[in-house]
């Protein structure tokens, strides 16, 4: 079975960017992945404080995407090691949604994202599903930790 997610209001809502789990990184408190995501856009810029503080993940995203303001020079090779941190933060951070994800078991996880055919899998499925792939990625490191976790317990 796949398992599809996309918005906050789905059934699995919580494994989208926009979700309220806000998490440490950086030594910097950050309500949402799409915040910490948009952010390192312009790591050591003024913009990077205006995204910190959107009031919502959609008004981050907004200012994310302005192109008045030069993207970091190596933002195309290291937006997905980004992207892997945040979400692996943000999962290690909240227990419940940890445990809902590793209930998911290996079932695929696509982020049905009919516009993005790169986090996600695009309107007609041919997207690369980057998002989705960082999440079983994520899920397989913590089942890793909690398997290691357990082996020092005994």
């Amino acid at each position: 079975m796949t398992i599809y997610f996309y918005s906050r209001t789905d059934e699995y809502g919580d494994f989208c960017n926009f979700s309220s789990h806000g998490f440490e990184l950086d030594g910097v408190y950050w309500k949402t992945v799409e915040h910490y995501f948009q952010a390192q856009k312009f790591a050591g810029t003024d913009h990077f404080a205006a995204i910190h503080r959107a009031r919502t993940p959609a008004d981050a995203k907004e200012l994310g995407r302005t192109t008045k303001i030069p993207l970091r020079q190596d933002w195309e090779s290291v937006k997905d090691s980004v992207m892997l941190r945040a979400v692996y933060r943000k999962f290690e951070t909240h227990a419940d949604i940890r445990k809902r994800l590793l209930d998911t078991n290996d079932e695929e996880l696509v982020e049905n994202a009919p516009g993005d055919y790169y986090w996600g899998c695009g309107a007609d499925g041919s997207g690369q599903n980057r998002l989705g792939k960082i999440l079983m990625d994520v899920r397989e490191q913590l089942r890793n930790s909690q398997a290691s976790d357990e082996g020092k317990a005994k």
